[in-house]
């Protein structure tokens, strides 16, 4: 029997109750890995989440799931005690959960700028520092997500845009910091993708197709399935000697 590329491996991964998160899980699961899956507390998301881990472990993979509010600071911390109890050491953070909302640029109230800001980019920089010391161990690999809305000025989510900014910039200094430990940090940016939070945000998928068509070199939607791989490229060894990097995902949306 052939190892998975991530065997032995234990991941946290934040929204990782659907879309993304939860396609990530799947492809690490299958490889080998143990999971937590970390999700927003509300009824729906604890039941996607114990679903999923429901999936996972009949297929013989190790899982859990624990629940959690990124906003609050002391999450991270908590979160990584937890795995670190059931699971063992982190070597592989997967900064996947996000704020995001939809308002014209001068209707965002300071509350809600101030979450989404706390969220995704306070978040981040607090999940890596409380899974600093297994990483180190591990010699392990911390993944964020930006999005290609940094790239493109999408109008309609300016404190969304500026959080995941924020990450490239978090992204890249802290590869420069935890370089000399051998923990490689880079970020997926995902271009639209087909998720539930989409579908919540922009029911007119029909709409939003059309308008992607124009812009994407390849005229499909994109789905989290596509991009999970990229997620397991930069978690196992195939990019062992890749950090600091910003992956895009986003079917020829934006080329460099």
């Amino acid at each position: 029997m052939t190892l998975g590329r991530l065997q032995g491996q234990t991941a946290l991964i934040t929204g990782g109750a659907r879309g993304i998160g939860a396609a990530v899980a799947r492809l690490y699961a299958s490889e080998g890995a143990s999971v937590a899956i970390c999700y927003l507390d509300s009824p729906q998301m604890e039941k996607l989440a114990k679903d999923l881990v429901g999936e996972l472990t009949e297929n013989g993979s190790q899982a859990i799931c624990l629940s959690g509010d990124l906003a609050l600071p002391e999450t991270p911390e908590r979160l990584v005690k937890e795995i670190n109890k059931q699971l063992g050491d982190i070597s592989i953070v997967v900064a996947n959960g996000a704020a995001m909302g939809r308002q014209k640029w001068n209707e965002i109230s300071v509350e809600e700028w101030d979450r989404v800001q706390s969220v995704n980019g306070r978040g981040t920089w607090l999940l890596a520092k409380a899974a600093y010391e297994d990483l180190k161990r591990t010699k392990g690999s911390i993944i964020t997500v930006t999005s290609v809305m940094v790239d493109t000025g999408q109008a309609g989510a300016l404190h969304y845009s500026a959080s995941k900014a924020a990450i490239v910039g978090i992204t890249r200094a802290l590869a420069r910091e935890l370089g000399p430990d051998g923990i490689r940090v880079n970020s997926v940016m995902p271009g639209a993708i087909q998720t539930e939070m989409e579908l919540e945000i922009d029911p007119n998928q029909e709409e939003v197709a059309q308008y992607l068509y124009g812009v994407q070199a390849l005229k499909r939607r994109g789905t989290s399935t596509d991009l999970a791989g990229a997620f397991l490229y930069l978690a196992s060894q195939e990019s062992s000697f890749v950090t600091g990097q910003i992956l895009n995902v986003d079917g020829g949306w934006v080329m460099r």
